[in-house]
């Protein structure tokens, strides 16, 4: 089995993630703990993943496709690249700025999927602030 598991949903799946998202939702503000189950037994799901099937609905209920990648994998460099969507070239070169953690398997690089997610979310910050950098530029210029 793959590390990396590309989920998308189908059409007529986006409207049945939307119905399930509230419920889910509803189900996650009560203190009572969550159980699936059907005749031949139940189990409780833990809040933290519920938590994430909760991400996952609201993107399927959209008709975005979702990719799960555990901390803990490693990744190849094609791999890592389709993630942040970037060039395969682009990659090495932040790898080889040191912005993301990696190994070297023989002449092959291996990246850390938790460095890949912490250098993610940084960029996402970088970006934020800069567009809000740009939004209180435009009203101080009063461009609006």
């Amino acid at each position: 089995m793959s590390t990396i598991a590309q989920l998308t949903p189908e059409p007529a799946e986006t409207e049945l993630a939307a119905t399930a998202l509230r419920g889910l939702a509803e189900a996650l503000g009560s203190d009572v703990p969550i159980q699936v189950g059907n005749s031949h037994g139940s189990v409780e799901v833990p809040r933290a993943a519920l938590t994430a099937l909760t991400k996952i609905l609201d993107s399927f209920a959209h008709g975005q496709a979702v990719t799960v990648v555990p901390s803990s994998a490693e990744l190849t460099t094609q791999q890592a690249a389709d993630l942040l969507n970037v060039s395969r070239p682009f990659l090495i070169r932040l790898l080889d700025s040191e912005q993301i953690t990696h190994r070297m398997v023989g002449s092959h690089r291996r990246i850390d999927a938790a460095s890949l997610i912490h250098y993610l979310r940084n960029d996402n910050v970088r970006r934020t602030d800069a567009a809000d950098t740009l939004a209180a530029e435009t009203v101080e210029l009063e461009l609006t």
